[in-house]
């Protein structure tokens, strides 16, 4: 077993332990994940870039376990392998931002 799919195990044997498979529909994981990535850009609201990069590290954690919890617990409902559709969509982004045009801009795909 791999480290996602072990992590995947012991959310799931956390959450059934506790009989919350019941809450954890495709709709609700999905706002639970923009839910917890609200809370992650909190820890960045009103603060100037320097200051983001000297966030509180814990926090950080917390709110990053949280947005991987409910993506990892998403994904495995749907039977999906997160290295294989990660690796895909690190393949299909490189073929629309090749580095020779994408090299050191943050221009979209379309702009380039």
């Amino acid at each position: 077993m791999d480290d996602i799919q072990t992590i995947i195990s012991e959310l799931v044997k956390f959450r059934d332990e506790r009989n919350w498979s019941q809450f954890h529909n495709t709709k609700d994981l999905a706002l639970a994940i923009s839910i917890e990535a609200a809370e992650l850009n909190e820890l960045f609201l009103w603060k100037t870039t320097k200051e983001s990069e000297l966030v509180d590290r814990n926090k950080l954690k917390e709110e990053l376990a949280d947005v991987f919890a409910f993506s990892l617990l998403l994904a495995g409902k749907h039977g999906l392998d997160v290295k294989e559709i990660v690796l895909e969509k690190i393949k299909k982004n490189g073929e629309k931002y090749p580095v020779e045009k994408a090299k050191g801009t943050a221009k979209k795909y379309n702009e380039l």
